[in-house]
């Protein structure tokens, strides 16, 4: 497993992450145990993963800390997260401190390497920071917490206008961002990745490989759409194979495969997040996360072609739906 640095944390972790929400959560949203789940964890780490993001909204810290509990804990990075708002009702602080007490115990530890405000939204912005960063620099001081992040919600804020904000905040309070990027989604280019750069700001990168790489037809019908739409240069993008050329003379073997790779070697990733429930998947992501980038010519046409794009393939899981 490649190693990276995270931001300016001190922590080296693998690049690739085990994100253990989504849809597949473990396998724990298509029906799996959680003994199975745990069992999924133990197997990530025997294949190089040491960096496992999870949540409370999730349901998946249980499994996480039951697979710890068995591979040790100082082997091993944890970040888990804690929502502030929940079906559009804010989270008090008693009730959100009770939730990361809650996270400790699912998670059988005393402390988390990186916990999180989970998919804060640009209205909630100040309230994440005027309210709950207090509680959480308070658990820091009692080395509960190692660092603190912020995560935001692509779908609920394709513009990324909330991590503008926290970009833009003169008191640089955040060692961490989760952030949506994927082929089709490049705005944090442009938003996020030259400040978390300059400010040392570790990264993890969710939604690298969404529906629309991995559903038949979804990829074909979406940029129909914004051919129809006047929104790509029809001289340059084939209807019947949008991103054929990323398969041609064996560029990659697959999307998905072509999808990690290009999220993984962008200037300013880190950890690159990926989630199954398939031990069999497991493998070819992290193999696939480990690969060398893509020719640079095929970057420059994704860049160029589809890097003005916004909101294209930030699927919501159905997870986050019940969440709203």
């Amino acid at each position: 497993m490649d190693q990276v640095s995270f931001g300016s944390t001190g922590l080296t972790v693998g690049v690739a992450g085990l994100g253990c929400g989504g849809n597949s959560r473990l396998g724990l949203g298509t029906g799996g145990t959680e003994a199975e789940a745990a069992t999924l964890v133990e197997a990530a780490f025997d294949q190089g993963v040491t960096f496992f993001d999870t949540a409370r909204a999730y349901g998946s810290e249980g499994a996480v800390g039951t697979a710890v509990g068995r591979i040790g804990r100082d082997k091993v990075a944890i970040a888990t997260k804690g929502l502030i708002r929940f079906k559009g009702e804010h989270i008090d602080e008693a009730t959100f401190l009770e939730n990361f007490e809650t996270s400790l115990r699912e998670l059988k530890t005393d402390h988390v390497d990186l916990f999180s405000l989970h998919a804060v939204q640009p209205d909630t912005y100040a309230r994440a920071k005027d309210i709950y960063l207090p509680l959480l620099l308070k658990e820091k001081e009692k080395g509960r917490i190692r660092h603190i992040g912020i995560t935001e919600s692509g779908p609920a804020d394709p513009q990324q206008e909330m991590l503008s904000m926290a970009m833009a905040d003169p008191d640089n309070p955040w060692e961490a961002v989760m952030l949506a990027f994927h082929m089709l989604n490049q705005i944090a280019r442009r938003k996020v990745f030259p400040h978390t750069q300059a400010k040392g700001i570790a990264t993890q990168l969710m939604f690298v490989v969404r529906n629309i790489f991995s559903r038949p037809n979804l990829l074909e019908e979406t940029v129909a759409q914004l051919l129809d739409e006047g929104k790509l240069d029809p001289a340059r993008v084939d209807r019947a194979a949008p991103l054929g050329f990323l398969l041609a003379d064996g560029h990659a073997a697959s999307l998905t495969e072509a999808a990690y790779r290009y999220g993984r070697h962008e200037p300013g990733a880190e950890v690159v997040l990926f989630g199954t429930g398939n031990p069999a998947h497991l493998k070819s992501n992290i193999e696939a996360i480990n690969q060398p980038p893509l020719p640079q010519e095929d970057c420059t046409i994704l860049e160029e072609v589809f890097g003005h794009l916004t909101g294209i393939g930030l699927d919501l899981p159905e997870t986050y739906r019940k969440m709203r």
